[in-house]
């Protein structure tokens, strides 16, 4: 994926979501995207007006979207696109008002006012939140309603409850719920399986001492390692196959296995075009590195410590087995802390406590154990619970087909559109619209298609053209009329350019000072070119921020808050760029001339003569690409960012290579795959600012976790504030932890924010009887809150 060989010519291909309560970020691509329009006629049920027998009517609600990635499950389900056929399909444990607050006797509900109106909130369970601080123990009380169904009849019990929760306990679990990631009572001890887990530990120094004279186990496991990730590489390069930007190489050698050996070998009398079989050139290049992780260091990223943080985390592992092994521990299979009251009582214990632990411990979308599990292989009392330990293929293969409790039962995903159906099951009522489809759509297509009536309704991006269009199909000449009905609210997240720490570095140490020094000279320029981008895109419809976390939440720093500061606005000694009397011109200029002082600081070679670098220090290039999801077309607030800047770097010899993606889903794949270098997107967020999801070291790509630390920032300092911030349930005390979080991810030079923006969500007025609409539609209560109420004309 990143050989020191391939240095040079890599062009490594580097989301908008619903609030998941679940999961405290998810990433959203732009909302951009190309894809055909369909046929909305539903295949369900013809187009007639109104069933007299259910008043349901039978037309179908049609919903512009963007793609979506076809992980519709509770468990899996990464895009915001994805996530809300999740919300539409399933319920959470969780009532959460207009304002975020929790709706703790949601069974009865409760009435709360929000901008001047009464709103009453019901949901399936009440949440109680008890802290003994003696025993140091938070417990977290569940109680479901009885009458709750899924859309197939089976009533919703604890035993949903129990299952959904050690599915996102399982060891082998890679989703983005970190429910894991709780001190819960037994958690750990069930994941490592043993009794004694949790009262012992392997420190720095163990691993130290270990590596420098490693055990056979150690040996085995470095060896392991040193294979799998070697497997892994030949399947990348069998897809390098097509992709023009290794053309000279795959032309070169148009068998995979000859190319992976020449990416790989490191004994250079071997012959890989005397070998036939694929596997044993596999074979063969696994025993040539043997445990030599160092090696692979150097040929995967330029640097033998590349692996270092890797192999440290393996040897740290085999110390604690080998310490289980002699504890006197146990097996274990169950968890301690989780445990069934009754049929509608659930409760979980967790050792301190953690602020943000009730939006995931209670925020999670209920499972049907007989639908996404196996009956027969759950016992509660005998601790079984529906599937088997560590293996999750049941769950998995229904990643496509969800069924859950909510307002609409999935039907089926077919050319590029989700129908859904009517739950006539749903604990509050079934829908008023029968028949609901989201379609795939673009964002330009978004707006034309409701008016000529493709689409009822959708969610475009709020630019100011896009405004202007609405305008001008409305005969008032306004966002409201009566072609288009449109409601605009802070968007909980922010738009971003992110700079993957893994891929963009000198002499592959991603923290070293140099490394910093890289990203910061990236992202000095764009950052200097954000005002005129967002201002030109959106105008009052987005502001530019200057910290990567949402301007809507109360842990955002403030212009009033001490040691506030522009993003990015410092040159390498920590002197100030720009002064207060600059113009725009002065300051492209003087960004230009800090990024200057970056680039020699990471040790780029500069021809004075010419004004331009001529050379890269070793692990760092002369190139970079940056994917932006804008169409092909550059409709994205952030392509101009990266065109400006793209101008700039040219002048110094320095190229910015900008991939128009017409497809998201590239995005995605790239980031799966850890390729990416640099990008533009934006993340979306929940009440809670946790930042353990997006920015805790366990959760870089291909370490174990949740893989949504997309940009691998690795900070020792950053991962315990993060922890720290946890624990507390001081607010002004966590804002504070958070801004010294903040300003050492932007140090890191990982992330540029580059703007908040508004969600723009329009409805055809002639199509939906807008009396209906939800309410007061606000940042933390979206349009489909109160879906079981809307009706068509």
């Amino acid at each position: 994926m990143k050989n020191k060989k391939l240095v040079a010519i890599i062009a490594a291909a580097v989301v908008v979501v619903a609030v998941v309560l679940i999961a405290i970020f998810v990433p959203r691509s732009n909302e951009t995207g190309k894809n055909d329009l369909v046929d909305a006629t539903p295949t369900q049920a013809p187009a007639t007006s109104t069933d007299t027998t259910t008043g349901q009517s039978e037309k179908p609600l049609v919903v512009g979207y963007q793609p979506f990635s076809q992980k519709f499950s509770p468990f899996f389900a990464q895009t915001g696109y994805d996530q809300d056929v999740v919300s539409l399909t399933h319920v959470q444990l969780l009532t959460t008002d207009r304002s975020g607050g929790i709706v703790y006797n949601a069974i009865e509900g409760e009435t709360r006012t929000y901008n001047g109106n009464e709103h009453f909130y019901n949901g399936i369970a009440d949440i109680k939140v008890t802290y003994d601080e003696k025993e140091d123990i938070t417990t977290y009380y569940i109680k479901i309603r009885d009458d709750v169904k899924f859309s197939d009849g089976h009533v919703m019990d604890a035993d949903d409850i129990i299952f959904t929760y050690y599915v996102l306990a399982d060891p082998t679990y890679t989703g983005y719920t970190t429910l894991y990631s709780y001190d819960i009572i037994g958690m750990k001890n069930y994941r490592l399986n043993n009794s004694m887990a949790e009262q012992i530990d392997v420190t720095a120094d163990e691993v130290k001492a270990e590596l420098a004279n490693p055990s056979a186990e150690t040996t085995e496991a470095i060896k392991q390692f040193v294979a799998d990730t070697l497997t892994s590489e030949l399947e990348w390069v069998k897809s390098l196959y097509g992709n023009p930007s290794y053309a000279e190489y795959t032309e070169k050698y148009p068998n995979a296995k000859d190319l992976f050996a020449y990416f790989y070998s490191i004994d250079e009398n071997y012959d890989s075009s005397a070998v036939a079989d694929e596997s044993q050139v596999l074979a063969d290049i696994i025993a040539q590195y043997g445990d030599d992780w160092k090696a692979l260091g150097n040929n995967y990223g330029g640097s033998e410590t590349y692996f270092q943080a890797d192999i440290e985390s393996k040897v740290k592992d085999v110390l604690l087995n080998k310490k289980l092994a002699v504890s006197g521990g146990t097996e274990v299979d169950y968890i301690e802390g989780i445990k069934k009251l009754s049929q509608t009582e659930v409760e979980v214990k967790c050792r301190g406590f953690e602020a943000p632990a009730v939006y995931t411990i209670c925020g999670i979308w209920v499972a049907p154990l007989h639908y996404y599990g196996d009956e027969s292989m759950y016992d509660y009392e005998n601790h079984k619970f529906g599937f088997p330990k560590g293996d999750l293929s049941i769950i998995e293969s229904k990643t496509t087909q969800p069924m859950g409790a909510g307002p609409y039962k999935f039907i089926k995903y077919e050319n590029k559109v989700v129908y859904l159906e009517a739950n006539e099951n749903y604990y509050k009522g079934a829908p008023k619209i029968k028949y609901l489809q989201l379609k795939e759509t673009t964002d330009g297509e978004m707006i034309n298609g409701v008016a000529t009536g493709v689409i009822d309704l959708a969610n475009p991006s709020g630019s100011v053209a896009k405004m202007n269009e609405i305008k001008k199909i409305n005969s008032n000449g306004q966002l409201t009329g009566d072609v288009i009905t449109s409601s605009l609210v802070d968007n909980l997240g922010y738009g971003y350019i992110g700079i993957n720490a893994d891929n963009v570095n000198v002499g592959g140490d991603p923290g070293s000072e140099a490394s910093k020094n890289l990203r910061k000279a990236f992202a000095t320029l764009f950052a200097v070119y954000r005002d005129v981008a967002i201002d030109s895109y959106y105008a009052d419809a987005a502001t530019v921020i200057n910290y990567p976390i949402s301007s809507t939440s109360w842990a955002a720093p403030q212009k009033t808050d001490e040691g506030y500061e522009v993003a990015y606005s410092k040159d390498v000694n920590g002197n100030p760029i720009y002064t207060a009397d600059m113009v725009a011109e002065d300051k492209y200029e003087a960004a230009l001339q800090a990024a200057i002082g970056y680039f020699k600081a990471a040790g780029y070679t500069f021809d004075e003569s010419t004004g331009k670098f001529v050379a890269a220090p070793e692990g760092a290039k002369m190139k970079y690409e940056v994917m932006i999801p804008a169409d092909g077309v550059g409709d994205h607030p952030a392509f101009s960012i990266l065109k400006d800047t793209q101008a700039a770097l040219e002048k110094i010899g320095i190229t910015l290579e900008i991939n128009d993606l017409t497809d998201a889903n590239e995005l995605w794949d790239s980031i799966n795959a850890n390729t990416h270098e640099m990008w533009a997107a934006a993340w979306g967020a929940t009440i809670d600012p946790d930042m353990y999801q997006v920015y805790h070291s366990s959760n870089r790509i291909g370490r174990g976790g949740t893989d949504s630390n997309s940009y691998n920032i690795n900070d020792p300092e950053l991962d315990q504030i993060i922890m720290e911030a946890r624990r507390s349930p001081d607010q002004a005390y966590r804002k504070a932890l958070y801004k010294r979080a903040l300003d050492i991810i932007l140090d890191w030079g990982v992330a540029i924010p580059t703007y908040q923006r508004q969600n723009l969500v329009i409805f055809s007025t002639q199509r939906i009887n807008t009396d209906t609409i939800t309410p007061d539609i606000s940042t933390y209560y979206e349009w489909f809150r109160e879906i079981e109420k809307m009706e068509m004309r």
